[in-house]
């Protein structure tokens, strides 16, 4: 059952992105209505005529007391659903002031159903509040049982093209050094391959058989195990990875050029350089194109391009790197593709038996697993070879 939410508010000269990406974006709705799973209609019912659980009321009093200048009356408070969410539902509050000539704004953010297949929502909650804590990202105002009130950040989402650009590039990469050296609580262990773990016993669960076939997913395992012990280095760098740092999550405030890095869901301590190669393997979508499941591996970023970033983001700690420090990171980013090709391929299949949002989850795994085995012999060479099927190390 689907229902259909009227989006009685649209804010004049503002246009948005008319496709779902990951992660929730801070656009504008573009459009006059959206679809949305029937529990998550339950949950939101009411908010665009302003009634609000009791739990969020005490919040937005608390939070309306701290700024001490708007208007007493909630019944005057806009609500904006923010087009572009797949694992929730967001809405902006546009809250009058007591002069009437500034608009106070904070963002109300409802978690999705049935995500728990890919994070535990307690330990993004718990990651959010700690990157609060840590200056990074928006400020938590307030928690309630279904979801949570963030700061709203004045600034724009970066494009698909945005990422292309130099400067911002350089932006990017600074601020994911400095994401990595976050000191996040938990051990420092690579979690990359015990999730894509389960989410290859989790595909298999829920696949057809032909399906199954079709993705290889039998083989998948011993194709894990290689690129395990393939890329396992003792002395890699583990930092706290983004895992998603997609255009869409991204902002630049335009005044100050400062990058802020949101929505934390896959976030998790990693290699540097899979979250490295996670950014590359995404400047080949466009999310927000009128086929935002295709992606385009022509734009993929060249050596030169890839160099630029590497050494900015060494940079970033204030030492300049050195050309083998760099050739290095670029080579080992490049062979972390081939997990990044699998992670989000698994990710796809999974999504499109789970999730009814209009796009075509499997089309995209399709296109993820496509390219893993094309520059698997490339990046590999005669290193790994098959026995019966299945790849072993042939050094």
């Amino acid at each position: 059952m689907m229902i259909r939410l009227f989006h009685w508010y649209n804010p004049p000269c503002v246009t948005g992105p008319k496709n779902p990406t990951r992660n929730p974006s801070r656009f504008y709705a573009g459009v006059q209505s959206a679809s949305i799973d029937s529990k998550m209609a339950i949950k939101t019912k009411g908010f665009f005529e302003g009634i609000f659980p009791d739990e969020l009321k005490k919040i937005l009093q608390s939070v309306a007391s701290e700024w001490g200048d708007v208007v007493d009356n909630m019944d005057s408070l806009q609500v904006i659903p923010l087009k572009g969410a797949m694992t929730n539902e967001v809405f902006q509050i546009n809250w009058p002031t007591k002069s009437g000539d500034v608009i106070r704004k904070l963002l109300i953010r409802i978690y999705g159903e049935g995500v728990e297949v890919f994070f535990k929502r307690d330990d993004e909650v718990r990651t959010f509040e700690c990157m609060s804590r840590h200056g990074q990202g928006p400020r938590l105002l307030g928690r309630f049982a279904d979801g949570r009130v963030e700061e709203f950040i004045h600034a724009r989402t970066l494009s698909a093209a945005d990422l292309r650009d130099p400067e911002i590039s350089a932006l990017v990469a600074a601020k994911m050094r400095e994401f990595h050296d976050l000191d996040m609580p938990g051990p420092r262990s690579v979690l990359l391959w015990t999730r894509m773990r389960n989410w290859l016993a989790e595909a298999k669960s829920l696949c057809s058989a032909k399906d199954a076939q079709k993705f290889q997913l039998n083989n998948l395992e011993g194709e894990i195990s290689m690129l395990e012990k393939w890329l396992s280095q003792d002395d890699q760098d583990i930092g706290f990875c983004h895992n998603d740092l997609q255009y869409g999550n991204i902002m630049m405030d335009e005044d100050t050029r400062s990058i802020t890095i949101i929505d934390y869901e896959y976030a998790s301590y990693n290699p540097v350089a899979y979250d490295i190669a996670n950014h590359f393997c995404e400047m080949v979508a466009n999310y927000h194109s009128e086929t935002p499941h295709i992606l385009d591996y022509s734009k993929y970023p060249g050596l030169e391009e890839r160099r630029r970033f590497v050494y900015a983001y060494l940079s970033a700690s204030g030492n300049k790197p050195s050309e083998d420090e760099v050739e290095r990171l670029v080579d080992d980013a490049e062979n972390y593709t081939l997990a990044n090709h699998i992670f989000w391929g698994l990710w796809g299949i999974i999504s499109g038996y789970v999730n009814s949002l209009d796009f075509d989850y499997l089309e995209y795994a399709r296109q993820r697993f496509e390219q893993y085995w094309l520059r698997r012999p490339v990046l590999l060479g005669s290193s790994v070879a098959y026995a019966n099927g299945y790849a072993v190390d042939a050094t």
